[in-house]
């Protein structure tokens, strides 16, 4: 049961009526506390069991007339608990279009003896009359009060009886004066009327809601000479039917606007409740789904029935629970996405199963973000071993260079001293082309090594920083570390390669993971300190020792049990930062966290 249906259930339960909703086989599927009171617990029972005590149908029973699309009220007295009622009943459409019959049982009986001691004696009659609860009257069929009790003078605010007699009831008491034409032409007609709904004004011409019940009052003759009967005050009624309309509003308006697919199935799997964000993420209207589609076609096959079983066994997240975990899902186009869903069992106050409800989280374009994240920190690992190649790569060719200018020059001499057509001389001049040959492609190797620089341009630091950190937040989440950041407003920009920056803070963060596998804080603060742009990186890991601090900017250096990246990250970042022209400083000690801070100058734009 929704949480709807329980405000609605505790609000009927305060009714001083009895209600109750029958289906069409006159099965009971609904008694209020005031209904089971008088009658007993008869939900799923037949109505005439419940109320009578019978095998069979009630002789009074006007069900069929009800069921047809007729509302009718009436009197009716009951055996089984001896009173008399004033018995309301309508037709009531279910979500899936079949009818019930709605009946409302207000117990009268208090009333019927208190009619029959007025006819006792007239003492008795005033006594009542005048304590009765609700406003009593007799009135001519003209339109003028013949008597009125004090409820009814407090009901309409007129303080004395005088003052009331002498109103016109056409002009005076009736909001809309076709009401009391249609008044006369009822109970003049039945010699009755039962609840009829009116709209009365007080003194001071403001509207109130009064349901009459009257009575024809005859002379010797059998003339029509006026009416008798009550007025019952409704506002508190209207009143409490308008908070639980509001009640109601304001929860469909809550499960509407959420932001999170909200979805709801009876036991039998059809859905019940499809909010605007599962229209978004799965393609199907409210209209298409509701009391239409089963919930098995939203999920790929076995699926659903998988999480009614845990939903019904006490591992995980206990009985009547789907803890979250990610489920795959189909959208109305094939299409499979992913995410998390959250379930839960609905019980009614019994505790039987009533409907499943769940929401599920679309983390599709998370799930996309992380893989492209993975796809960056590969091409990461894989600049930083070319880079560190690269550098190889310079310092052989750098090394072989002065030896093989060395073994060139040397030829050139020996040639001088070998005349040309001597054969030696020959060998000499194919020894020299060889080496002018090896020259040559030491000279490609460092142009290779030596790759085109990044394109510079006017950057903001922080911007590139909240970048990443919305990259990596849901993985440190996983690691249990908290980001904290301090950005400066306004601050100043630098120029650098948006690229190799980015390289830079994912190498930061990746490190600072890694020195936090029981988890942390990790603070990020951006600030100016004169001409230059500071971004601080700090973790409470397991921090670096002091023997090693000198040591962290060379290349293949690294202090990870199992070596990730060849040690390359903090030789490249350091190369990168050089390069921009600021500087990387860290400060650490065991135990206690690491911070790096990564200066740039300020970039001073052209006038």
């Amino acid at each position: 049961m929704d949480r709807e249906n329980v405000m609605l259930n505790g609000i009927l339960d305060t009714l001083e009526d009895g209600v109750y909703i029958i289906s069409q086989d006159f099965t009971v599927e609904y008694m209020n506390r005031k209904m089971v009171d008088m009658f007993g617990e008869g939900v799923g029972k037949k109505c005439y069991q419940v109320i009578n005590n019978s095998r069979a149908i009630c002789p009074w029973c006007r069900s069929r007339q009800v069921l047809s699309g007729e509302s009718i009220n009436w009197e009716l007295y009951v055996p089984k608990v001896d009173k008399t009622f004033e018995l309301k009943e309508s037709p009531f459409t279910n979500s899936d279009q079949t009818i019930s019959k709605l009946s409302i049982y207000r117990d009268i009986t208090h009333l019927k003896q208190k009619e029959a001691k007025l006819k006792t004696t007239v003492e008795e009659y005033r006594t009542i009359f005048e304590h009765v609860a609700v406003g009593v009257y007799i009135s001519t069929k003209e339109g003028k009060f013949v008597d009125a009790n004090q409820a009814l003078l407090d009901m309409l605010g007129y303080s004395s009886l005088e003052e009331f007699l002498e109103i016109d009831i056409i002009k005076d008491l009736y909001l809309f004066p076709e009401d009391r034409k249609m008044f006369q032409q009822m109970i003049e007609r039945d010699g009755r009327v039962i609840d009829y709904e009116v709209q009365f004004k007080r003194k001071d011409g403001t509207p109130i809601p009064v349901l009459m019940t009257s009575h024809v009052r005859y002379d010797h003759q059998g003339n029509v000479i006026g009416y008798e009967g009550i007025n019952v005050d409704q506002t508190q009624r209207y009143q409490m039917e308008r908070k639980l309309r509001e009640a109601h509003d304001f929860m469909n308006k809550i499960v509407q606007s959420a932001p999170i697919s909200i979805m709801a199935a009876d036991l039998e799997g059809n859905i019940i409740i499809w909010n605007k964000a599962a229209e978004k993420t799965l393609g199907y209207s409210s209209e298409e789904v509701i009391g239409k589609m089963h919930i098995t076609k939203v999920y790929p096959d076995g699926r659903a029935h998988e999480i009614m079983k845990v939903l019904r066994r006490s591992e995980e997240g206990g009985i009547g629970v789907f803890p979250p975990q990610p489920v795959l899902y189909v959208r109305q186009d094939g299409r499979i996405i992913e995410g998390h869903l959250s379930a839960a069992m609905i019980y009614d106050d019994d505790g039987n199963e009533v409907a499943t409800v769940g929401s599920f989280v679309d983390l599709t374009e998370r799930i996309e973000m992380e893989r492209a994240l993975s796809k960056t920190q590969e091409q990461l690992l894989h600049s930083e071993k070319l880079a560190a190649m690269g550098r190889l790569t310079s310092q052989v060719a750098h090394e072989l260079n002065n030896p093989l200018y060395g073994i060139m020059n040397t030829l050139e001499l020996l040639k001088s001293e070998v005349p040309p057509g001597n054969k030696r001389r020959k060998l000499l001049d194919m020894s020299l082309s060889e080496i002018v040959r090896l020259a040559d492609m030491l000279k490609k190797m460092l142009s290779f090594s030596k790759p085109e620089q990044e394109i510079k341009k006017s950057v903001n630091v922080t911007t590139v920083v909240d970048e990443i950190l919305l990259l990596h937040e849901k993985q440190l989440q996983e690691y249990s570390i908290k980001i904290k950041t301090d950005f400066e407003a306004d601050l100043a920009d630098v120029y650098a390669s948006t690229n190799q920056l980015r390289q830079v803070f994912l190498n930061m963060v990746s490190n600072a993971r890694d020195a936090m596998p029981d988890g942390g804080t990790f603070t990020v603060k951006t600030f100016k300190e004169n001409d230059f742009v500071n971004i601080q990186f700090t973790d409470t890991g397991i921090g670096i020792a002091e023997d090693n601090l000198s040591k962290i900017f060379d290349s293949f250096f690294t202090t990870k049990s199992s070596v990730k990246g060849v040690g390359l990250g903090l030789s490249v970042c350091y190369g990168f930062i050089k390069d921009h022209g600021g500087d990387i400083k860290v400060q650490s000690k065991p135990g206690d966290g690491t911070t790096f801070t990564i200066s740039l100058p300020v970039h001073q734009q052209e006038e």
